[in-house]
């Protein structure tokens, strides 16, 4: 299959005929677009490459248009500002006009992108990882991250110097422009997600130091909330340092000591949401999506009332939406995959225990503030607190075994019949009382195994016995 309008492909990810690239190695992309430390594993060079691949397989693919237009933001690391001078260069070399945004979130740039009409869009920013780190990621015309089958294609064009045998003429390149003042179509964009205001609510937010530090302050402020700003000031080296989603330690305190409602805190580039209740309990990814999808379907909007999460979502989850008419569908884990699932069932939400929430009325990808916003109006709508709204989901004990094995092995671990028979046996043994996932680390030589089950004691005594014979076999 192959289209002009690129953007579409979604609907025909991983079909049989991509399936030998899909599954080689990837040389660049990883599941999240292209990270590394920055200047040492993600350079200028790397940058550079893509922008030129990008800007060739986007006049290759629409050669009838006369403007190309990419939108770029990035977060607020250090090193943003220097990659996205090498992204530049490549881009408007190969005739591409870029609109840069500025510092600004993740699913700001995915919105923008589309609302725009723009033919991709590109945030600079490694998410939740120090700030020694960076990464690329690409989004289609229509907001969506690109299909894997694209994403090998401008690998294999990174490497094909070829493509720069016969430049363009110096008065055709693409034109750079700043363009912040778009800031604003996104934050009216969020805005008009809720219905009402959020008077009389105290709220502590926690922007990680990251690229949500402006517009959480400024939606919540806009719709009458008090709010309570911490970690909100980023000076290129201190996003996600001890803070935010990832780091909500400091919010649980804050909410009690000022006797908030509750505590919301974003990951770097502001596609996460933790939220924090007011007694300083932790509420992960998986409970805010309980109490949105309980909300969503008393108000009809729970499509085929069926939510999508991941295989890494808790058993007493999974219960206490079943006990409320709600079935849950498993995805591998990835925000991607989960996507995917939600298109293929008409699933209007789904999303991940990190907090990674997809709300596909009004986003194509996960997005922290929105989330949030649609989390502290369900709170308001129910009049009640976020500890009462998640009080009857009772998570099933869990412990997760990190086994190391050799590298050259870890991938073959389903073919090991002793490993295969050995879990078989211990899922008969656990059935309907537990469940045991095991999975391999993408960049360590490990096999995760996770057991999960009503009793604590089964648990650790079944991950344990089966961590040993993963390591006897593959160490």
């Amino acid at each position: 299959y192959r289209s002009r309008s690129w953007g579409y492909y979604w609907l025909y990810r991983r079909k049989v005929k991509f399936k030998k690239e899909q599954n080689r190695m990837r040389k660049y992309f990883g599941t999240d677009g292209i990270r590394g430390e920055a200047n040492r594993e993600l350079t200028v060079d790397i940058a550079l490459r893509l922008g030129y691949a990008l800007g060739y397989y986007l006049k290759r693919e629409n050669p009838d248009k006369k403007k190309i237009k990419v939108i770029m933001g990035c977060d607020t690391r250090i090193s943003g500002y220097m990659l996205r001078s090498a992204m530049l260069a490549g881009l408007t070399s190969m005739g591409v006009h870029v609109d840069f945004v500025g510092v600004i979130s993740t699913p700001a740039v995915a919105y923008l992108t589309k609302a725009k009409k723009a033919d991709a869009g590109i945030m600079i920013s490694a998410s939740h990882n120090p700030a020694k780190d960076n990464g690329l990621k690409v989004f289609a015309g229509n907001g969506y991250k690109l299909p894997d089958e694209v994403e090998l294609e401008i690998e294999r064009l990174m490497d094909d110097p070829t493509i720069l045998a016969n430049p363009i003429a110096g008065d055709k390149v693409g034109k750079f422009k700043y363009a912040e003042d778009e800031y604003y179509s996104y934050r009216d964009h969020l805005l008009a997600s809720v219905n009402g205001d959020f008077s009389g609510m105290k709220i502590v937010v926690d922007t990680a130091n990251g690229s949500a530090y402006r517009i959480a302050k400024d939606v919540f402020l806009a719709l009458g909330a008090e709010v309570v700003l911490i970690n909100d000031a980023p000076n290129g080296t201190n996003i996600n340092v001890r803070c935010g989603s990832t780091h909500p330690e400091i919010l649980t305190k804050v909410v009690v000591g000022y006797e908030a409602d509750l505590g919301l805190a974003y990951d770097g580039d502001a596609d996460r949401l933790i939220a924090v209740d007011r007694h300083g309990n932790i509420i992960d990814g998986d409970k805010i999506i309980a109490t949105l999808a309980m909300g969503m379907k008393r108000k009809g909007e729970l499509k085929e009332n069926k939510v999508v999460t991941t295989v890494m979502s808790n058993m007493g989850f999974e219960n206490y939406l079943k006990e409320n008419g709600i079935e849950l569908l498993r995805a591998n884990v990835g925000d991607r995959y989960v996507l995917e699932k939600m298109i293929e069932h008409n699933v209007a939400i789904g999303g991940e225990q990190s907090g990674h929430i997809i709300l596909l009325q009004y986003a194509t990808t996960g997005d922290g503030v929105l989330t949030s916003l649609k989390l502290v109006e369900a709170l308001r709508d129910e009049k009640k607190y976020l500890d009462e709204m998640v009080g009857d989901i009772k998570d099933w004990p869990q412990k997760l075994v990190n086994v190391v094995v050799d590298n050259n092995k870890k991938n073959i671990w389903n073919k090991n019949k002793n490993i295969t028979d050995f879990i078989a046996q211990k899922e008969k043994e656990m059935e309907g009382l537990g469940r045991v996932l095991v999975r391999t680390s993408g960049t360590e030589p490990l096999v995760r195994v996770m057991v999960e089950g009503k009793e604590m004691n089964m648990v650790e005594k079944v991950v344990n016995e089966i961590a040993e014979v993963v390591k006897k076999e593959l160490a």
